[in-house]
């Protein structure tokens, strides 16, 4: 393969099996998502990575691992280069550490091991091209649906069980168990914090989240027919991606997604941040088809 012409991709599927917490879509996400990658998008199998928590695997999506495989795609990426991350599990919201922002809440995703990684940074810097709307349909569902995100307080009550410190600052619970495996972010003074990101410029990714910031994502389960549970966002990418065969933008992707969301009555809407110019690139670079 050429230089600066790899396509890289880490898949991240946490459904946390026997435990208050459990999903049940997310590795049949991934595992979705990896076939459409091969046969669509041409990626090497051997250049995709996938963390999951499903019995008898080798390796665990803990945070240590999670970031571990993305320092390691990084590293080996050129000028060029596709790098896909796809995480599919529960997320969670944290009181923001930064100065002057008492009120604010940080994002994060929460792997098997509960050792956060926040997603702070991308969107902060990056343009919302579809964003929060407020349309909320209201009709019969043909699937059952939870929620994929854990309330600050019972990641708080499971952290502090593991720690057995009594303090609601969930940096002080990372740190003390999980060391210097903790993210960054705790293990920064706030003002240190606050200047790590001031080094990351526009135009650093793109980001197509499943919801928008004051919603979850669905974890859906049909009611009839026994048929697979999936993440409600990824099944109608997975949708979209079937029904157009010829190489559709980042936008049209998110913006097809929300149209099928919407018809199936899931209340959730999809986002896309990035800038312009990526807005109306190809979704992955797909290769033109050979006639």
């Amino acid at each position: 393969m050429e230089k600066g012409n790899k396509k890289l991709a880490l898949l991240v599927g946490c459904n946390y099996p026997n435990t208050r917490n459990e999903l049940h879509g997310c590795i049949y996400d991934v595992l979705a998502m990896r076939e459409v990658l091969v046969n669509r998008f041409r990626f090497d199998p051997n250049q995709i990575e996938l963390l999951t928590d499903a019995p008898g695997s080798s390796v665990m999506p803990t945070g240590a691992n999670i970031k571990g495989a993305l320092d390691k795609m990084v590293s080996k990426a050129e000028d060029g280069d596709v790098l896909f991350f796809h995480y599919s599990g529960h997320g969670t919201r944290i009181p923001s550490r930064q100065p002057g922002r008492p009120f604010r809440q940080d994002e994060a995703i929460v792997p098997c091991d509960f050792n956060l990684i926040t997603c702070g940074g991308l969107i902060d810097k990056e343009k919302e091209q579809i964003g929060p709307s407020s349309i909320i349909q209201e009709s019969q569902k043909l699937c059952s649906s939870k929620p994929k995100t854990i309330p600050f307080q019972s990641i708080l009550e499971h952290l502090s069980s593991l720690t057995s410190i009594n303090t609601s600052d969930i940096g002080t619970h990372l740190l003390e168990y999980f060391g210097a495996d903790a993210s960054i972010r705790f293990r920064l003074a706030p003002h240190q914090e606050s200047e790590l990101f001031e080094f990351l410029k526009p135009d650093e990714g793109i980001l197509l989240s499943g919801c928008q910031s004051n919603e979850t994502s669905a974890d859906m389960s049909p009611i009839e027919g026994g048929g697979k549970a999936y993440g409600a966002f990824s099944n109608a990418v997975q949708i979209v991606l079937k029904e157009h065969s010829d190489p559709l933008s980042n936008r049209e992707v998110v913006m097809m997604a929300r149209k099928i969301l919407q018809e199936q009555h899931v209340e959730q809407h999809p986002c896309l941040y990035c800038s312009d110019e990526n807005a109306d690139a190809c979704f992955l670079l797909q290769p033109e088809t050979e006639s």
